[in-house]
């Protein structure tokens, strides 16, 4: 009998470390947290019409909820989105992929939107109503991870606040823009951060969570190269394509370089390092070639809804 015993036990063992390991190959990294991936990229909710009307909206949120979202139980968004809806001005040869550092440079362009629950509307009003009226800035990231698991981590729903992550726009190596999160939402890109030196700009819009430059902040997303997946200080670098298309997307923004920021910097808890190996000013010297406008617009719409969704 003890021998039997002792079998199963032996057996059960060798389940649970089987277990752990196969669990263990579906983690990714996305900027250095390292995250459980869903075993497939489709979402499952289908909404009807009705259901999605309002989580598109350009609308503004006057303000947040006292109230934690903690819970939330939003819906999936199927169907295609146009590149109108990301950014205006469109023109024939926005798939055009040319190979020179010139302003005739349009990168491949994507749409594909993060789930509802990883982005909401931006606030007009700061969690005790005070106005909020922030000149956007520009927030650079790194993925860290690969650009197949961050969008499928964005693309999956996220109904804890703690859980909930996104970028407005991501840059795959060889260029592409993809779209994930409407300008005028506001994607969840630094939780605990602000902008500025002397007087630090940031907005309160979480009760159980620290302020952030999320309500004003534009947030773009370099893919990592392989070598650049984990912790490490630094890696190989970002793709010429890579900077191109930046240069191309950030000038869009309309945003001032003084308003050009990273992930690093704007974070407060000291924890965040990304974009690491970033050539800035390769960066700016491209940035340059290309005239500054607002085809990617960061105000949200009136007339106000009350509360965030």
């Amino acid at each position: 009998m003890k021998k039997i015993l002792r079998a199963l036990a032996i057996v059960t063992l060798g389940l649970a470390v089987l277990l752990v390991t196969i669990r263990a190959g579906d983690a990714e990294w996305i900027e250095g947290k390292r995250i459980q991936l869903s075993t497939s990229l489709t979402v499952a909710l289908q909404p009807t019409s009705a259901d999605t009307r309002g989580l598109l909206s350009s609308a503004c949120a006057v303000r947040p909820s006292t109230s934690s979202s903690k819970y939330r139980r939003l819906p999936a968004v199927t169907g295609q989105l146009p590149l109108s809806r990301f950014r205006q001005g469109l023109d024939a040869a926005a798939s055009k992929d040319l190979s020179t550092d010139s302003p005739s440079y349009s990168p491949r362009e994507e749409v594909i939107l993060a789930h509802p629950t990883n982005f909401g509307r931006r606030f007009l009003q700061d969690l005790y109503g005070k106005p909020v009226q922030n000149d956007a800035i520009v927030v650079l990231h790194e993925t860290v991870g690969s650009a197949k698991s961050t969008i499928n981590y964005f693309r999956t729903s996220h109904p804890k606040d703690a859980d909930q992550v996104s970028y407005h726009t991501l840059i795959k190596e060889d260029g592409t823009v993809v779209y994930m999160v409407p300008p005028d939402r506001r994607a969840f890109g630094a939780g605990n951060s602000a902008f500025g030196g002397s007087t630090e700009e940031a907005v309160k819009t979480n009760p159980n969570f620290p302020a952030s430059v999320n309500n004003f902040a534009y947030h773009i997303s370099l893919v990592s190269p392989p070598d650049g997946r984990g912790n490490r200080s630094s890696h190989s670098g970002y793709t010429r394509a890579q900077y191109q298309s930046l240069a191309w997307l950030v000038a869009k923004t309309g945003v001032p370089d003084a308003r050009i920021t990273t992930h690093r910097l704007v974070d407060r808890s000291r924890q965040r390092s990304d974009p690491r190996s970033f050539d800035s000013q390769y960066f700016f010297r491209l940035l340059y070639l290309y005239p500054r406008n607002r085809e990617i617009s960061m105000q949200c719409s009136t007339p106000a809804i009350a509360q965030e969704e």
